[in-house]
């Protein structure tokens, strides 16, 4: 049933049309619900004043009061600007509008007292401001019945149309009167009283209008709280049924295959991790309900040896199995591995690719239904239609996060009864995300290296360095070792001055001359043959240089290349950095992984340098990512069906509140299960008004 909170927006004070629809086209606010949900992101004390001669431009945001003694329009048309003198007992100030000069300069009254707040900035030796805020002391005074005032997130078109956060203030003072009482509590009555939370309608009140530090600090988590828990509480309702729901297959023996293959296949002893989780995934597969794993690890941990021997164990259980992969090149490197490795057991392994061939297909299709191919290996092609398998019990998903839920769905559907699954991912997932995203699943981390593997040594240089640098390629291709050197661009781009591969080809190419050197260049332009024939060329060690762009993060195993030379490594995330440098470091000899970069680095490329150059743990580096770049931008995490735009909690920040939230939703579901306790009515009616779900995405992870 609709309430006030349902009312257009368009219909408050101050608003009407034109205003409603920027906010709706920008922040998607549309009714009086939405205003009163978006938050501020940082409060300023509005009860403490600043003397002008104690301003600096290295101060933040600041507060004066003073007297305007003169004002002035500078310039002409689109360079006229407003500059006003203002003055207090100490000293005076120039206050600067480049934009609504000439509608502020109407209002302004020489010798009046106002109250400024903004940034002072330095300018021909003169303290300044450029758009303050700007307001009658009298006013500002009659307003101030709260200490800390909310600023809103806005966009530039809002402040253009003089939606600032200011504007979007004066809304939610002129809103609250009237929707207040009308806040529906959202939480139990007894989880408020057990945790002493405050009720919804006073921590709405407390987030835009404090009445104190303590009450904004209670009404922050009580928010952060709320939309964590509902998350998790959505997470476990899922887990439990597909535990009580999806009977899964009985992998009830270890036979021959798995054996054979342990006994004399393994090109390497397992280590310790490698063997924790192949008895995780034995005991899933026996318990007669369906496996959903997630399995993490660092690139070159081992991830697909583990998969593989999963397979084995369902294929002695008399089923078929398959494996999805994001890239020809990775499938093909999939497909290439696992034949090698069981082919002396005699076990069929097929490939399906977008360029396979209609007649090897009809062969491949017919040797699927009949349960002659035990493994296929393949792209986005194993979800096509077409492809039946006539015993499909166990998937694996290789760098799960590059592919669609809807495209995990219909690899999940290809049997009667679903198969179980294991995603495996190179990318390590924080914990705060690991909890949201993929809470419903069980977690499995190989944290360990193959015996005999050296971390490779990374360092930064920058492009000064270069002569330095190729000197040091030459001493390693004379040891016989290989190079990779990445770029992020095919072509310079005008906008970017970051080096590009073509530009980078002619140095390399230069200071690597034939005969002596060789190169290969491989990019995402080229034509599949093309890119193959390069790789090969690689791989057969006929060229000792890979010029490539990114087309080279997954795919490539190359024991013998030592060297990876990431060419404007500050435009690369930390994961793809770190995926790269994975590309190295896969033989007995040390590797290096080399970081080139121009000489001026944001502060949060530095940040991304340094933590290259520190660490090779995965995990601290998704964790410092995760900081950096928030959790709505770490690749996949939009195709999860779990909302990570939230609108209070930082996923980041709020690691304490998350496990807090997490823990009690879990005893409620243990408890009340479908949540039909009288209790729980409130939780259920929220859960239904957030979620409403047509298929339960849980089941293929």
């Amino acid at each position: 049933m609709p309430t006030v909170l349902d009312e257009n927006i368009t219909y408050l004070k101050g608003v009407g049309p034109n205003k409603a629809n920027v906010l709706a086209s920008e922040l998607n606010i549309k009714t009086y619900g939405d205003l009163l949900f978006h938050f501020p992101y940082k409060y300023v004390d509005r009860t403490k004043f600043y003397k002008l001669n104690e301003l600096n431009p290295q101060m933040n945001f600041v507060q004066v009061k003073g007297k305007i003694s003169s004002y002035e329009m500078v310039g002409e048309k689109r360079k006229q600007r407003l500059v006003v003198k203002f003055f207090d007992e100490t000293g005076s100030v120039k206050l600067i509008w480049f934009k609504g000069a000439k509608w502020i300069a109407e209002k302004l009254k020489i010798n009046s007292d106002y109250i400024i707040f903004g940034k002072p900035t330095l300018f021909n030796q003169e303290i300044n401001f450029t758009h303050p805020d700007l307001e009658e002391a009298q006013a500002h005074e009659n307003k101030m019945s709260f200490n800390l005032q909310a600023y809103y997130p806005t966009t530039e078109h809002m402040k253009n149309k003089f939606l600032n956060s200011k504007a979007i203030h004066t809304m939610i003072l002129s809103l609250m009167p009237k929707v207040v009482a009308n806040i529906r509590e959202t939480l139990p009555a007894y989880l408020i009283k057990q945790y002493k939370l405050l009720y919804l309608n006073e921590a709405i009140e407390n987030i835009h209008l404090p009445k104190s530090n303590d009450l904004l600090q209670k009404a922050q988590f009580r928010l952060k709280f709320e939309e964590l828990f509902y998350v998790q509480l959505k997470i476990f309702r899922l887990k439990t049924y597909q535990s009580t729901h999806y009977k899964g297959f009985r992998f009830e023996k270890v036979g021959e295959y798995f054996n054979n293959f342990y006994t004399k296949q393994l090109p390497f002893e397992l280590t310790g991790a490698q063997k924790k989780v192949i008895k995780e995934i034995r005991r899933d597969t026996n318990t007669g309900s369906q496996m959903n794993r997630l399995l993490q690890g660092d690139v070159g941990s081992g991830k697909t040896l583990v998969a593989l021997m999963s397979m084995l164990l369902a294929i002695d259980n008399g089923f078929q199995t398959c494996l999805m992969a994001p890239t020809e090149i990775l499938a093909n490197q999939h497909f290439k591995s696992i034949q090698e490795l069981v082919e002396p057991l005699g076990v069929t392994v097929g490939l399906l690719t977008g360029s396979k061939k209609q007649k090897e297909r009809r062969i491949l299709h017919e040797d699927l239904l009949n349960g002659n191919l035990k493994i296929l290996i393949g792209t986005h092609a194993l979800i096509e239609d077409m492809v039946k398998f006539a015993n499909l019990g166990f998937v694996v998903i290789d760098e799960q996060h590059r592919f669609g839920v809807a495209q995990r769905a219909k690899l999940w559907k290809k049997n009667i009864h679903p198969p179980h699954v294991l995603v495996m991912t190179a990318t390590p997932i924080p914990r705060t995300l690991a909890m949201t995203l993929y809470g419903d699943l069980d977690v499995s981390v190989i944290d360990e290296l193959p015996p005999g593997r050296k971390p490779v040594t990374t360092v930064h240089y920058y492009d000064s360095k270069r002569l330095r640098v190729f000197g040091f390629i030459k001493e390693q291709i004379k040891l016989g070792r290989q190079v990779y050197i990445v770029y992020p661009l095919i072509k310079e781009s005008e906008k970017m001055d970051y080096k590009d591969l073509e530009d980078g080809l002619e140095s390399i190419s230069r200071a690597f001359p034939i005969p002596e050197y060789s190169i290969s260049v491989v990019h995402g332009k080229m034509k599949p043959a093309e890119k193959d024939k390069a790789m090969e060329l690689f791989v057969r060690k006929q060229t000792q240089i890979m010029v490539a762009t990114t087309v080279i993060e997954v795919g490539v195993n190359i024991p013998n290349a030592s060297v990876m030379i990431v060419e404007s490594a500050e435009r690369f995330g930390l994961s793809q950095l770190h995926q790269l440098r994975g590309r190295v470091g896969r033989g007995a000899d040390q590797s290096y992984c080399i970081l080139m970069t121009g000489n001026k680095l944001t502060d949060v490329g530095r940040k991304r340098i340094e933590t290259m150059v520190r660490t090779n743990d995965g995990f601290e580096i998704s964790e410092v990512d995760l900081k950096l770049r928030g959790p709505g931008d770490i690749e996949g995490t939009q195709q999860s069906g779990i909302p990570l735009d939230f609108k209070i909690a930082n996923l980041a920040k709020d690691t304490q509140i998350l496990s807090f939230a997490r823990q009690i939703a879990e005893q409620i579901i243990e408890k009340d299960p479908k949540l039909e306790h009288s209790d729980n009515a409130i939780l259920k009616r929220q859960m239904e008004l957030k979620w409403k779900y047509e298929f339960n995405w849980s089941q293929i992870s």
